[in-house]
C-alpha cells in the first residue's frame, strides 16, 4: 500500500533525533561507497539500488543518521520516482529511538523546500509509523503500485 503525506503541515525535523551524539545529514561524496555497503549489508539489494539513485542526485536526495562515526540509518526521496519518499531503514539496535522519525522528517522537509506539496511513501511496510510521524494516509487501490512487475533477484 502507498501512503500520501501532506508536506505543508509537518512537525519540525530534529537534527539529532533527540539523542546527543547523533547527527542526521547528507553523506559526503567520499562516503557514498560506505552508505551503499551499509544498506546492502542491513537491507535488500533493491534498497541498495534506490540508495544509489538517490546518491546520484545533486544534491544527494538521501540522508544518513550517524552515531559514533557509524551509520545507524538512512532515508531517500525521489529515488523510485519523483515525489516518493523511501526507502527508510534504521539499524535494528536503534529502532524505536526516534531516529527513523528524524530521518523521515528530514527528507520530507527537504522535499517541501524543493517545491513539493505532497509526498508518496510507496509500498509501506509500517503504516502505523508513517501515520504517527507524518500523518500519512492510505491511498486506496495503490498496491502493488509502481513496484508492480519488478524484477526479482
Amino acid at each position: 500500500m502507498d501512503m500520501l503525506i501532506r508536506l505543508y503541515d509537518l512537525p519540525p525535523a530534529p537534527l539529532s533525533a533527540g539523542h546527543p551524539g547523533v547527527a542526521v545529514r547528507r553523506p559526503l561524496a567520499p562516503e557514498h561507497h560506505a552508505v551503499l555497503d551499509w544498506v546492502a549489508e542491513h537491507f535488500t539489494p533493491g534498497w541498495r539500488s534506490e540508495a544509489q539513485v538517490a546518491l546520484g542526485s545533486r544534491p544527494a536526495s538521501l540522508v544518513i543518521a550517524i552515531r559514533d562515526e557509524s551509520i545507524i540509518g538512512f532515508c531517500c526521496h525521489d529515488a523510485l520516482a519523483r515525489g516518493f519518499v523511501g526507502p527508510i531503514g534504521v539499524h535494528e539496535t536503534a529502532r524505536g529511538s526516534g531516529i527513523g522519525a528524524a530521518l523521515l522528517l528530514t527528507c520530507l522537509h527537504e522535499m517541501r523546500r524543493n517545491g513539493y506539496g505532497y509526498a508518496v511513501a510507496g509500498a509501506v511496510g509500517a503504516p502505523e509509523f508513517f501515520a504517527r510521524v507524518a500523518a500519512a494516509t492510505a491511498i486506496e487501490g495503490s498496491s502493488p503500485g509502481l513496484y508492480a512487475g519488478m524484477l526479482k533477484g
